[in-house]
């Protein structure tokens, strides 16, 4: 399969704009370096790095919008790829659950923010001053728009190769990751697994209305986890789901490390 070689990124029109770009050189070559795609035009990867607002600042040059709009449309098909290959087994609601969470703009502006892609994003004024390249919405859209501008120049294969580079450790903690999406969804889920029943919450609300705070308890057979709280109960009731749910995934790992160990002695 190949990219679709058509001039969608306007770059071939304005590469003489592009140069007169903020990020220099020697800036493109370091992100070139730490994305590990040296080779790829430093033309279209300043137009992956150009946000709407220094685009409109500097005379309407293109921005990275449909490089971003492409860009997770190929991480989406190279992340269902990868779990339906690696997760035979799984439903396809838990599939659909992994991807959402690695795919996630929380996720992407992890990633984005580990590469330090912050510090070359193209911002206008205002967003600069108002610390746009450590927003997460910029940081995941220019992820995507970066994965955009590989598949326009070296297509599917070559886009795919870098994905995985950069988010198969995403996807190696894609459980837990998938998990954070609703922890009380995902405790239902492991405690059904385990036999333990169906969470019980126990909630209590402190101080006025305009300021009230929340802590939370839940009981799964008998035992109780507490140390929830938040501004409201869904909060609260959400964190002491995610301190049970990592509780019995604990319990997990350390009755298959004894069970493993059990196995080599005998």
């Amino acid at each position: 399969m190949h990219a679709l070689i058509v001039d969608s990124t306007g770059l071939a029109a304005n590469a003489d704009r592009f140069s007169e770009s903020h990020v220099t050189a020697p800036e493109v070559e370091t992100l070139q370096e730490t994305l590990g795609i040296t080779d790829l035009d430093p033309e279209l990867l300043r137009h992956a790095l150009t946000h709407r607002s220094y685009a409109y600042e500097n005379g309407m040059l293109p921005n990275n919008e449909r490089l971003e709009f492409l860009g997770d449309s190929v991480l989406g098909l190279v992340i269902t790829d990868t779990l339906f290959r690696i997760y035979p087994d799984l439903p396809e609601g838990q599939l659909a659950k992994l991807r959402a969470a690695i795919v996630s703009a929380k996720s992407l502006a992890m990633v984005a923010e580990a590469l330090g892609i912050g510090e070359h994003v193209l911002l206008g004024r205002g967003e600069q001053a108002s610390g746009g390249g450590t927003k997460s919405s910029i940081l995941s859209d220019t992820m995507e728009a970066i994965l955009g501008a590989v598949y326009v120049q070296f297509g599917i294969e070559r886009a795919a190769e870098v994905i995985h580079t950069i988010f198969d450790p995403v996807i190696a903690n894609a459980a837990e990751l998938g998990a954070a999406l609703d922890w009380k969804t995902s405790l239902q889920e492991i405690s059904a697994e385990h036999g333990l029943g169906v969470p019980s919450y126990v909630l209590n609300g402190t101080g006025p209305a305009h300021a009230k705070e929340f802590t939370a308890e839940v009981v799964l057979n008998g035992y109780r986890f507490d140390g929830g709280h938040g501004r409201s109960k869904k909060e609260a009731e959400q964190m002491v789901a995610e301190i049970a749910w990592r509780a019995i995934k604990a319990s997990e790992t350390s009755q298959g490390a004894e069970s493993d160990s059990g196995a080599g002695t005998s």
